[in-house]
């Protein structure tokens, strides 16, 4: 029993193995690309089927919102009409109580707002379209009722006016009649005739707080005091003394009548018009705030319909994208899953057989051959370079001798191009030593002749002594004359070879020795020049200094003078060929307290942008079928760079001369010490410079 359980665990797995390993194979029928193309369709189906679901949800969530929109822009309509209306309803009370033009002015204002309010946005809008006719009808009923409350107010004001204040004028009139025929106050209708302008008087007061605040209690009173007077004017007739106080209590009775039927007028018409202020206007206010409630109701019912939709719709969306989103997860994951078994597997095994290679086991045989997708193909390719390292093996000795003889053809083009570099050097200071030759030619061999002529001048002076025919003054006074010019042409040219070969001893034992010492750059610049007159005779160029005295550097004279010598060597040859007349400017300025700035200029031919790329590289040169060798420019770069530690700037055009801007230390700041050695010069020359050329 137990060795059965065993095989059957056994076997379980190895037929998993097996079918793990059919899917792999089944995944390596098809080529990497199109595996990882299919890992994107399936990512891109994801994509489409979400963006379908959320387009078709957006759809839905944009309906439901352009709902809920138009009923808060509807409930704002509403609100706003709600608003003018009670404002105009507001404004009409107050008119009534206190008619003025201003009053007015904003009850026509108001009421065109409400009508432009329903006409505009309640006709236009969607929401509220079917229900603005009931509207329209409750606003011009109500406006209709304010025309009809003015008319019914116009009547009130004609009344007081004509019915009250007109009959009240008069009975004030006729109160002052009865008193001025009245002849003194004892008088018997005296005390009835003051009840009755007492009575008269209040009911005024009271009529008028009737008519501006409709109080019942001043209504009232207004009437009990007509009364009053009513009854005091028969008692004031039986006691008037004479007619005219009679006939004007009888007026006075007349027009108290007429006012008592005008108050009772004036009781009516102001109790028509709280009628209709509340029948009509109030009733018509209350109508359309109702109208506007019931809209509001069903606004607030539609816009929680659509936002329940809103909420359903976001809801089902967010739950079919979950949905859609962990099936083609599960299914990206495993077509991955497969995809990467079928790629990592395989590269394993090129990654066991690499590294056999190169621990140097060749013999082992690489796996997956004879796969035909990309992993097979690398396959192949790794067995290729397997057999490779075996052929590799066989030519490695061929490749170190070709090694040997490689470096040992570096090391002699290395010592051919130091030859060259020092051919130069000394081809300019044997240069120097011929044109420094010939200027001394020329002072010693005036100097020569001179003497020559001095001596034979000597001799004929000596021959005339010994004579002995005596010696006139006159010829004595002209050989010493003869003798001092003599002298003097001596002195001069020999005091100017003295110079020459001065300032040529002191350029040769800067050129042969790389000493560093603090020189005057004023002095060394004239001597520099003087070697380089020769050439200048040569050619017809001008030459400019213009070098401080003062200036001194600490630094080496040798190589200052190479700079300079190639520099203006490489002016003649290059800047004005084939004799060309122009002027050569050589200047110098301190920089701050540290650096000195040379500067070598010509307004020779100049340079193309092509030629300054390659004006320092060695064995660049444009004169190479007429004996130039290319280092010149080459060996002052290195000068300044390596010996000097200074920099070297170059700006040329074609046809307007060249500029050479040095600048370098005036003081040591390496802080070395003692004479670099020839070895250490020449290295330091020969190196291919590594430069920045910068415009000026």
């Amino acid at each position: 029993m137990n060795g059965s359980a065993d095989q059957h665990e056994i076997t379980e797995p190895s037929l998993a193995a097996r079918g793990h390993s059919r899917l792999v194979a089944l995944v390596r029928a098809v080529p990497i690309r199109w595996r990882i193309l299919s890992i994107a369709a399936l990512n891109s189906a994801v994509v489409v089927v979400l963006v379908a679901l959320i387009w078709n949800g957006a759809q839905v969530l944009g309906s439901a919102w352009d709902d809920v929109r138009q009923v808060r822009e509807s409930d704002k309509v509403l609100a706003t009409l709600e608003s003018e209306t009670g404002h105009l309803q507001n404004l009409i009370h107050r008119y009534i109580t206190q008619p003025s033009p201003e009053t007015f002015g904003e009850i026509s204002y108001s009421r065109e707002t409400v009508l432009g309010t329903l006409k505009t946005r309640a006709a236009t809008d969607p929401m509220l379209s079917g229900s603005v006719k009931r509207l329209e009808r409750v606003t011009e009923r109500f406006l209709s009722g304010f025309s009809e409350l003015r008319t019914v107010q116009a009547r009130i004001t004609k009344t007081y006016e004509d019915e009250v204040l007109t009959p009240a004028r008069d009975m004030a009139g006729l109160y002052s009649i009865i008193e001025g025929a009245t002849g003194h106050r004892d008088a018997l209708i005296w005390p009835s005739l003051g009840k009755s302008r007492e009575a008269f008087t209040a009911m005024l007061v009271a009529a008028n707080a009737y008519y501006l605040s409709l109080a019942t209690a001043s209504a009232e009173e207004a009437g009990r005091n007509t009364e009053t007077i009513e009854q005091t004017i028969p008692v004031m007739i039986d006691l008037a003394d004479n007619d005219l106080q009679r006939r004007a209590l009888q007026r006075l009775n007349e027009r108290t009548k007429a006012l008592s039927a005008g108050l009772a007028k004036l009781s009516a018409q102001l109790t028509s018009r709280t009628e209709l202020l509340r029948d009509v206007i109030d009733a018509s206010q209350a109508d359309a705030s109702s109208a506007i409630d019931g809209l509001s109701v069903k606004m607030r019912r539609r816009e929680q319909k659509a936002q329940e939709t809103f909420d359903q719709t976001l809801a089902d969306i967010s739950r079919k994208v979950l949905s859609v989103a962990v099936i083609f997860l599960g299914i990206i994951i495993t077509a991955g899953v497969l995809i990467a078994l079928s790629i990592r597997l395989p590269l394993q095994h090129i990654m066991t057989a690499m590294h056999a290679i190169t621990s140097g086991d060749l013999n082992r045989k690489v796996h997956g051959t004879g796969a035909s997708d990309e992993v097979g193909e690398m396959a192949r390719a790794v067995d290729v370079f397997r057999e490779n390292a075996v052929a590799k093996r066989k030519t490695e000795d061929e490749l170190r001798a070709s090694k040997e003889k490689a470096e040992n053809a570096l090391h002699e083009l290395s010592t051919a191009q130091q030859n060259l570099i020092d051919a130069e050097r000394l081809a300019a200071l044997g240069g120097l030593v011929a044109g420094v030759a010939h200027e001394v030619n020329n002072p010693i061999g005036i100097s020569l002749t001179v003497a020559s002529s001095f001596a034979r001048r000597t001799e004929a002076f000596e021959e005339e002594l010994r004579s002995g025919n005596g010696l006139r003054r006159s010829q004595l006074d002209e050989f010493v004359k003869t003798s001092r010019d003599a002298a003097q042409q001596l002195v001069g040219n020999l005091h100017r070879a003295g110079e020459l070969i001065q300032s040529f001893k002191q350029v040769a034992v800067d050129r042969s020795h790389a000493e560093r010492r603090t020189f005057s750059l004023s002095e060394a610049t004239d001597q520099i020049i003087a070697s380089l007159r020769p050439a200048l005779k040569k050619a017809s160029i001008t030459l400019s200094v213009e070098v401080p005295e003062n200036l001194a550097v600490d630094g080496y004279p040798g190589s200052y003078g190479q700079i300079l010598t190639n520099l203006f060597l490489n002016a003649v040859n290059h800047a004005f060929p084939d004799g060309r007349s122009g002027t050569i400017t050589i200047s110098a300025k301190s920089r701050g307290t540290d650096d000195v700035e040379i500067i070598f200029s010509d307004d020779g031919a100049g340079m193309t942008p092509d030629v300054q790329r390659q004006a320092f590289d060695p064995f660049f040169t444009t004169r190479r079928n007429e004996g130039g060798t290319g280092l010149g420019l080459h060996i002052v770069y290195n000068l300044v760079t390596q010996q000097l530690g200074g920099r070297m700037m170059l700006d040329s055009r074609p046809g307007q001369g060249t500029t050479f801007r040095i600048i370098m230390p005036s003081t040591d700041k390496t802080a070395r010490g003692g004479q670099a050695s020839e070895h250490q010069d020449r290295d330091r020359t020969s190196a291919w410079p590594n430069r920045t050329m910068s415009s000026t």
